[in-house]
């Protein structure tokens, strides 16, 4: 009984060469990315058993010290002075995140404080009305650090009127604008507000975009794709079809 033979089709076998090492590196990197999403979500919950902490007292961390580090802030809320997140997404409702100027009363610092989302006209004609903190506050948060530079659809250069809108939160970018209209420097991460702190509106924060169990999910689709790949290679590139039905026949 002849053995397994093997007959390569060149276009066959290119193809194949090259798409099979894609999909396994596309498995392995949404194993690496649920690794990610998993060491995100111990270190959020580790951070929510520490005490608030001052800005004055972790002064000098690094990103990944400060990021998700609950803190206490006293100051006061500019008037008018706010940006709004655009094309937040709520319970499927389009709204902003409002993003408030903190002024700190410990420093000449002022701090982003996200304050969270309101609805807002779909249509962009009306701005949402929003309701401000007045006078000095003590409130409390987590400090957020982005774990890269956000997506633009396009170069983003945000000035007055206030409020202002904004495509995404990168206080690098914001800096100049602060400072022209607090005459002081801006802190480098901002704060997303703890509910039910004064000036909180809808607070819900998402940790990951993805949950680790579904990048997980997306791995064993990329390997199984890659699986059945193989498969089909083999089969259209030897007897093996045939040597199996053969087998079955012979029973």
């Amino acid at each position: 009984m002849a053995g397994l033979q093997l007959d390569f089709e060149w276009r066959i076998t290119l193809a194949t060469a090259l798409l099979l090492p894609a999909l396994i590196a596309l498995g392995f990197w949404q194993l690496d990315r649920a690794e990610e999403k998993a060491e995100l979500e111990a270190r959020w919950k580790a951070r929510q058993n520490e005490a608030p902490a001052a800005l004055g007292a972790i002064a000098g961390s690094g990103a990944d010290e400060l990021a998700y580090r609950r803190v206490s802030l006293r100051g006061e809320f500019l008037p008018g002075r706010y940006l709004l997140l655009d094309n937040r997404v709520y319970q499927g409702r389009f709204g902003n995140e409002v993003i408030g100027l903190l002024a700190l009363a410990d420093s000449d610092q002022v701090v982003l404080v996200n304050r969270g989302w309101v609805a807002s006209d779909p249509a962009r004609q009306v701005l949402p009305d929003v309701a401000e903190p007045a006078g000095p506050v003590t409130l409390t948060g987590h400090i957020y650090v982005s774990p890269g530079k956000p997506f633009l659809l396009g170069e983003q250069q945000p000035g007055p009127p206030w409020p202002v809108r904004i495509q995404a939160l990168d206080t690098e970018a914001l800096a100049p604008l602060v400072a022209a209209a607090t005459g002081a420097t801006l802190y480098p991460y901002p704060v997303r507000i703890d509910s039910g702190q004064p000036g909180a509106l809808t607070v819900a924060w998402q940790l990951v975009n993805a949950s680790p169990e579904k990048h997980q999910g997306y791995a064993v689709q990329w390997f199984s794709m890659a699986a059945v790949l193989a498969f089909f290679f083999l089969l259209r590139s030897s007897n093996l079809w045939q040597l199996l039905t053969r087998k079955q026949h012979e029973a």
